[in-house]
């Protein structure tokens, strides 16, 4: 789909479709309402689509159709502030090694996939995490030439900041001992200066620009795969962090035609090179609210787990080591003023205490040079952050978006890069909360597992799901289930710019809603990642059930 102006896009996305009054009843209902106040409901009554009233007696509205909630917990459809939805549909139709134990384990996985796709020329995965591993080591292209030799392999780490491929990939690519590591990125070299297989950050892209490249066929069934996912696991909205101009384009298509599974709110890519152009296309918002595009996602740094992270010190575990900026000083200054300067919110993924702390200074001068304080920008991930800098979010007005399941996925690695110290502003969800911003929350899938039960679990837990700590990580950063409720539902939709109809249900917002079976919160804080949904509406019609 080409370039269009955006009155012709608008036009062209409004379908609003005309439904019949329906009232929902018998429901244990939950919402916040516009103060962020959270009330009850036994019913809820909804035409065209929009909640029209809560707590109504039948007589006193037009009622065409009766849903019988049989008692459930009716929760607003969970908003994921941040996700990769076209990566977790990916993820879902390649090999996943998130359970691997070791690299040996993992090479098995990727030889029976290899097995039962003989017709792939590349085998491609996601999920190895080698901090989960006993030795903790990186793994080799050696371990994959064991399994697979005839075709090249290509791995993502778990957070996306990494690749493991095999030797044939390497030699397709043109890798040898000359190849020089590029600018924010680095080749993992053994002690003669061989690549041992493993690319971090930017240098993945030396092999990854040699996969074979996407259609809008494979961008249909990644999006299938991935909105069944998310509609299974009460996602109705997310926020897609870092789309380039054929996803854009794919999701305009989408869009038009009515074929959105969830709805999305979509940062432009920084390093798209037509991001002039996307940006003069100004903002576009559907009626139907299922496609919105008025952010840019920009690449301050790379992750904890591949020592990517920008900290101000050495990483405690690797003191010759300070991590990677992936957008340089010295180009933020043109991109924060282009972006703010055309009016839409610019979301900085910033993970190490030094990428955000020239992230917040960068908002700074440019609040001060532009303005723009207003459009809610957001330091996505804001994982470790100079204690010096945590009240400098609600000052400036930018929001942090984190993941409340990364600090438990962390755990047994975070101290270690950054000791006890740096601790002290670091997953500090509460800190940030109390210091008067709000805090919309996601899970970065497919980093982490989209449930996002589980994300509520861990914020107010700050526990794996076995539990553990007993006591909590950091306990003192736990959040209540509903500021951690509130994070997934109404501070998602206001980071986004649609509180107006999203977030809440409340009339005159959709009727996206689901239908669990237990009550998050009255049962006790470590079940609750144990809920299950058994319906998911939007817009008023089932999309799900269990």
């Amino acid at each position: 789909m080409g370039v269009v102006a955006s009155a012709a896009l608008m036009a062209a996305l409004s379908m609003g479709a005309s439904q019949a009054a329906t009232l929902v009843n018998n429901v244990k209902g939950y919402t916040l309402n516009e103060s962020g106040k959270l009330i009850t409901f036994s019913n809820l009554v909804i035409d065209e689509g929009k909640v029209v009233a809560l707590n109504v007696e039948k007589d006193n509205h037009r009622i065409d159709e009766t849903i019988n909630g049989n008692g459930k917990v009716m929760l607003p459809g969970l908003i994921d502030a941040h996700g990769h939805l076209l990566g977790l549909g990916a993820n879902l139709l390649e090999v996943n090694l998130r359970e691997s134990s070791s690299a040996q384990d993992a090479a098995k996985m990727v030889a029976d996939y290899a097995f039962a796709n003989a017709q792939q020329d590349w085998i491609t995965g996601r999920g190895w995490n080698q901090e989960l591993w006993s030795d903790r080591a990186f793994p080799t292209a050696a371990d994959l030439d064991n399994v697979v030799s005839d075709r090249p392999v290509f791995l993502t780490r778990v957070d996306g900041h990494a690749a493991w491929v095999n030797t044939k990939a390497m030699e397709l690519a043109g890798i040898t001992k000359d190849t020089q590591s590029p600018v924010g990125g680095e080749i993992i070299k053994d002690a003669n200066g061989n690549p041992t297989g493993v690319f971090i950050d930017n240098a993945s892209l030396l092999i990854e620009e040699h996969l074979p490249k996407a259609s809008n066929a494979i961008y249909a069934q990644q999006l299938d795969a991935a909105g069944e996912h998310l509609l299974a696991n009460g996602i109705t909205s997310m926020h897609d962090a870092g789309v380039g101009r054929e996803v854009y384009d794919f999701y305009l298509k989408e869009a038009v035609e009515g074929d959105l599974p969830v709805r999305i709110y979509a940062m432009i890519s920084a390093t798209e090179p037509e991001l002039s152009t996307m940006l003069g296309n100004g903002p576009i918002r559907d009626e139907d609210d299922f496609l919105y595009i008025r952010s840019v996602k920009a690449y301050g740094d790379g992750a904890l787990g591949s020592r990517g992270a920008a900290l101000l010190a050495p990483y405690s575990d690797a003191p010759h080591q300070h991590g990677l900026l992936l957008t340089q000083p010295e180009d933020m200054t043109q991109l924060f003023t282009t972006v703010i300067g055309a009016g839409f919110q610019l979301n900085y993924h910033a993970i190490g205490d030094k990428a955000n702390h020239v992230a917040l200074n960068e908002f700074e001068t440019t609040f001060g040079n532009i303005g723009g304080s207003e459009l809610r920008h957001r330091i996505e991930h804001a994982q470790v952050i100079a204690p010096d800098d945590l009240a400098r979010f609600a000052k400036l007005k930018v929001l942090p978006s984190m993941q409340p399941t990364h600090a438990t996925s962390d755990k047994n690695m975070a101290e270690d890069r950054i000791g006890k110290e740096r601790m002290k502003g670091a997953y500090a969800w509460k800190t940030l909360l109390d210091s008067g911003i709000a805090l919309p929350l996601g899970s970065d899938f497919p980093v982490e597992l989209a449930n996002p039960f589980y994300g509520l679990h861990a914020a107010v837990t700050r526990q794996d799901r076995n539990n553990q700590p007993v006591k909590g990580w950091y306990a003192h950063e736990a959040l209540t289930v509903e500021q951690a409720f509130k994070g997934f539902t109404l501070d998602a939709a206001y980071a986004g710019h649609m509180e107006d109809t999203l977030g809440t249900l409340t009339p005159g917002k959709w009727a996206d809603f689901i239908l669990v079976d237990q009550d998050i919160f009255t049962i006790d804080a470590k079940d609750i990642w144990k809920t299950e949904v058994h319906a998911t509406y939007v817009a008023g019609k089932q999309v799900f059930a269990q």
